[in-house]
């Protein structure tokens, strides 16, 4: 009946369906690669493809996003005047190699009197103003509808690509103005809502960026239960730490479409293992049979291979193996929480990735590891540091699952209010 799930009260009418070739027009975008855009200065600004994949809001403020200028010694001269960027024109990124991201879009919402232009693998696309208020098309485009007509109509088997010309014939369905406005409105306040919490969640992330390379310089120390200093920490080498390394003998043993999770290191990275990222297992024989070392709880995982120096803390609520690209690190008097976090400081990981090896395929080999020397601390300050860092995660992780909420609440919002 054309008519969405979920509307404001004050709307009965059908909305209306048209192609968007009645309603947008097409105009010319450039094709300047990043080479010929800077950050610093120029006159003109312009939207890179990537950007949209990447950073940008659906509702584009050119005062609250980085936008590159075109450099000053490209010559604009050519372009008209009706090719730049207007409030309320879509622009879309017109190539990707995820099928997901193909045909993905912005709207230009507030422009502050700057000027812009579209630029390498975008479409440019104006509304018609008296069918469509600024900021409707942008919610529109990313509703789960128009999302799956734009995926239909996208070309190409590595990179995938969307046109002008097939955009033209997807079919829109829109309500009156009045009712644009109001949904807009909706999920502005939502976005709004979002950013904020982003914003925090950053702030957050860099405070305990800072924190943790104050620690471990020791320009910030914790005292012992009596107010005293703990002793001066101790350069030792990161071999003499270790108890056991556990690898998997080299090779990849023969996996399952479940079981027990074989963790690759797309899985680690974060102080908690990304189970849901696991897509490879083993079964149980494999597990008792293959490999000459078991994970247990207080065990850090370190990449070697490929996306080198990523760690994280196994926990050991769930049992686990490791790919051929991961090692375990068992501590002998160090607390497994605290090399986590000291292997994951911003000056640490640095040193680490200084002895990483290859340009295709980096790696890191684990005897020069061994090799390599850090100051570690006394374990009664291990564990006040550990816990420490622990709070930070658990507030930082808090703001996490609140974002994650709200935006499992928008989707369902584009899903229901849009037909």
């Amino acid at each position: 009946m054309n008519i969405p799930q979920l509307r404001f009260p004050e709307f009965k009418d059908k909305w209306n369906e048209e192609k968007m070739g009645e309603i947008y027009s097409f105009k010319i975008t450039n094709s300047f690669s990043r080479d010929n855009l800077n950050y610093e200065e120029g006159t003109v600004k312009n939207i890179h493809y990537g950007d949209i994949h990447t950073k940008f809001q659906t509702l584009f403020d050119i005062t609250k996003e980085t936008v590159p200028f075109i450099n000053s010694d490209i010559s604009i001269d050519r372009i008209s005047e009706d090719n730049y960027c207007k409030e309320g024109d879509l622009i879309l990124a017109d190539a990707s190699e995820d099928l997901n991201d193909v045909g993905k879009s912005i709207e230009i919402f507030n422009l502050n009197n700057e000027k812009l232009l579209a630029g390498l693998h975008t479409i440019l696309a104006r509304p018609n103003l008296e069918k469509f208020d600024v900021g409707f098309g942008g919610y529109l485009f990313k509703s789960n509808k128009v999302r799956t007509k734009i995926q239909k109509e996208a070309q190409g088997s590595k990179v995938l690509s969307i046109s002008a010309t097939r955009l033209t014939n997807i079919s829109l369905d829109f309500p009156s103005k009045d009712e644009q406005k109001k949904i807009v409105e909706c999920f502005s306040v939502i976005d709004e809502k979002i950013q904020a919490l982003k914003k925090k969640h950053n702030l957050l992330e860099q405070y305990k960026k800072g924190v943790m390379q104050k620690l471990f310089s020791q320009k910030l120390r914790f005292n012992d239960e009596n107010g005293n200093e703990f002793p001066e920490w101790e350069e030792r080498k990161f071999g003499d730490t270790l108890e056991i390394i556990i690898d998997n003998r080299g090779k990849t043993p023969p996996v399952e479409k479940k079981g027990i999770p074989l963790l690759e290191v797309n899985s680690i990275g974060s102080k908690e293992v990304n189970y849901n990222a696991v897509s490879k297992f083993v079964n149980q024989d494999t597990f008792d049979n293959w490999f000459r070392k078991y994970l247990k709880s207080g065990d850090v995982l370190f990449s070697t291979v490929g996306n080198t120096a990523l760690c994280s803390y196994y926990d050991g609520k769930n049992k686990a193996v490791i790919a051929q690209n991961i090692v375990g690190f068992r501590f002998t008097n160090e607390l497994g929480l605290f090399m986590y976090y000291l292997l994951t400081e911003e000056n640490n990981y640095n040193k680490m990735k200084a002895i990483e090896m290859g340009a295709v395929q980096p790696s890191i080999k684990v005897s020069q590891l061994t090799e390599l020397f850090f100051k570690i601390p006394t374990e009664t300050e291990q564990i006040k540091i550990s816990e420490f860092l622990s709070s930070l995660d658990k507030k930082i992780e808090v703001i996490k699952d609140e974002i994650d909420k709200v935006e499992i609440w928008k989707k369902g919002l584009l899903q229901k209010m849009f037909c």
